[in-house]
């Protein structure tokens, strides 16, 4: 029979439930009908009218669709990721694009072990050296903001999937290099992929509950952190035996995996209701639901108004309302990647000098050009604990985010790794030059964390990718420049090269504490204007 359903005493829709709080409902029962919102009208009892005015009150949860009635309460995306919470879809996201990150770590650290190699097979030259790693964040510079626009465009999935098929292609082609020239173009080529890579948290952030989006997008940089902690333990095995071609040959095969991977990966839910498919949101947002085991928030999902602001356009952040934020981020990127990257290629170059007072014993100048030293055994071990530093920078960037805020983890975070390269200045012995190296690269890591959990936050779903990729590719500057202060300046005067480190990031420091807005406890907003209901 069709007039009799389950019926929730104190519920004003029809819900198909269990247990004991429940009775049979009769849709011939007046009181029952009107229980149910259904008029009787004329008094008939028509069963199957009755059941079709029935089904038009159940909510959207029920019917597995949006609902049009304007009456009912509404949600955004980001409020119900927050009803939704932290679960196992999460899980699995920041397992993945962790793995991204990680292979992107390594294909970033062979660079420190890379120069010195080839400075030895190749007999190159200082700005040789530096050129290798300068045209690899030239690449990683031109592509981040065409990344940032193709993922705002076209989809965030889609750009990864790209970004990373192109990186591990000119990854594995550029093992073959059979010189220097091109070398430098198939290394350029995958820092182009490479600029791409930023985007993974970008769709990470926005499936995040915002309780806790700080923690998660800190604690995803672990990734980071192993990636290239494996890079050095596998350049350990492999230079050696194998040498610098199997190197990075090795290196580039995880973004294969990430991409077959990527079957699993969702698009940002985000991303398609400011494109206008909010059934594909929605269908999204209860994939979520059902493998965290969690139910869908009442009501009907509403969107940015067709008025959003354009996508992908650089214009729109140096807008009013954005132009002070995006001019320091941008200073303040760009002297993250100098000082992070900056850090990782002086380690290397500290312990490969032989002036007798950075950890090493003073030998006749002139051996230093007709004999090449090239990386130990020794001074590899002393390259893994200085990357084991990325460790202690997440944890201590996890603790401190949330309790002194986005602003002022930035600056204190930088104002330490200033007092700790300029004491590598000090002639010392390599074990305390190892443990000066070892706190300024935890906190220059931290700083450079704490500003990717920062910049997706500030910035609106509309134009958070090509913010994101703005700010990429002004590290990118900063990640240029820097070969020739810790690979070039540095063989000439080590002190100048490391207080060049040191003054640039008390600059980042005053920087950051001026940033006009606050993230901290910040809902995500997908456009600049006010979100409207979906018709």
């Amino acid at each position: 029979m069709l007039n009799r359903f389950k019926y929730k005493k104190g519920s004003d829709n029809y819900e198909d439930i269990s247990g004991e709080d429940k009775m049979d409902m009769d849709l011939t029962d007046p009181a029952m009908r009107r229980a149910a919102g259904i008029q009787d009208g004329t008094g008939g009892t028509d069963s199957y009218t009755s059941l079709k005015e029935l089904r038009h009150n159940l909510s959207p949860v029920e019917e597995g669709e949006p609902s049009t009635d304007s009456s009912e309460d509404t949600y955004t995306i980001q409020q119900a990721i927050d009803n939704i919470g932290f679960g196992k879809f999460q899980v699995k996201l920041s397992i993945l694009t962790g793995f991204a990150w990680m292979a992107d770590a390594m294909e970033m650290m062979i660079l420190a072990i890379l120069s010195p190699a080839l400075h030895c097979e190749w007999q190159l030259k200082g700005w040789q050296q530096a050129l290798i790693t300068t045209v690899v964040f030239a690449g990683m510079m031109c592509s981040s903001s065409l990344w940032g626009s193709i993922s705002d465009k076209y989809g965030r999935k889609a750009e990864l999937i790209l970004c990373s098929v192109f990186t591990c292609y000119f990854g594995i082609l550029s093992a073959f290099s059979p010189n220097f020239a091109w070398l430098l173009i198939l290394r350029g080529l995958v820092g182009f992929g490479i600029g791409g890579a930023p985007q993974s948290v970008t769709l990470y952030a926005e499936f995040l509950p915002s309780a806790s989006r700080a923690t998660c997008v800190v604690l995803i940089e672990v990734f980071w952190a192993i990636g290239a902690c494996f890079e050095v333990l596998l350049a350990l095995a492999v230079m050696p035996t194998l040498g610098w071609k199997y190197l990075l040959g090795f290196s580039a095969m995880p973004l294969l995996l990430f991409t077959i991977c990527c079957y699993w990966l969702p698009e940002s839910a985000r991303y398609d209701i400011t494109r206008g498919h909010t059934e594909k949101a929605y269908a999204t947002l209860q994939r979520i639901a059902k493998e965290n085991n969690k139910p869908m928030p009442l009501g009907r999902l509403v969107e940015p108004s067709s008025k959003a602001a354009s996508r992908g356009s650089i214009k729109d952040l140096l807008s009013l309302e954005f132009r002070k934020t995006t001019i320091m981020l941008w200073v303040i990127w760009l002297v993250s990647a100098f000082s992070y990257y900056g850090i990782v290629l002086m380690t290397t170059q500290l312990f490969e000098i032989s002036d007798g007072c950075h950890g090493s014993t003073k030998e006749v100048e002139e051996a230093c050009y007709v004999e090449c030293k090239g990386l130990t055994t020794s001074d590899y071990i002393d390259l893994t604990w200085t990357t084991f530093a990325e460790f202690p920078g997440l944890f201590v960037t996890v603790f401190i985010i949330e309790r002194l805020g986005r602003k002022f983890t930035m600056a204190f975070e930088f104002f330490v790794f200033t007092i700790f390269v300029l004491l590598t200045n000090i002639c010392t012995s390599r074990p305390v030059l190892t443990f000066f190296l070892f706190v300024a690269r935890a906190f220059i890591s931290g700083a450079f964390q704490a500003a990717y959990v920062y910049t997706p936050e500030v910035y609106p779903t509309s134009m958070r990718a090509i913010g994101l990729g703005s700010c990429s590719g002004m590290a990118r500057v900063g990640a240029i420049i820097t070969p020739f202060v810790a690979q070039v300046l540095l063989k000439e005067s080590s002190y100048i090269a490391i207080s060049t480190y040191g003054v640039i990031s008390l600059v980042a420091t005053v920087v950051a504490m001026l940033l006009p807005i606050e993230t901290k406890g910040r809902e995500m907003k997908d456009t600049q204007q006010e979100m409207t209901v979906v018709h």
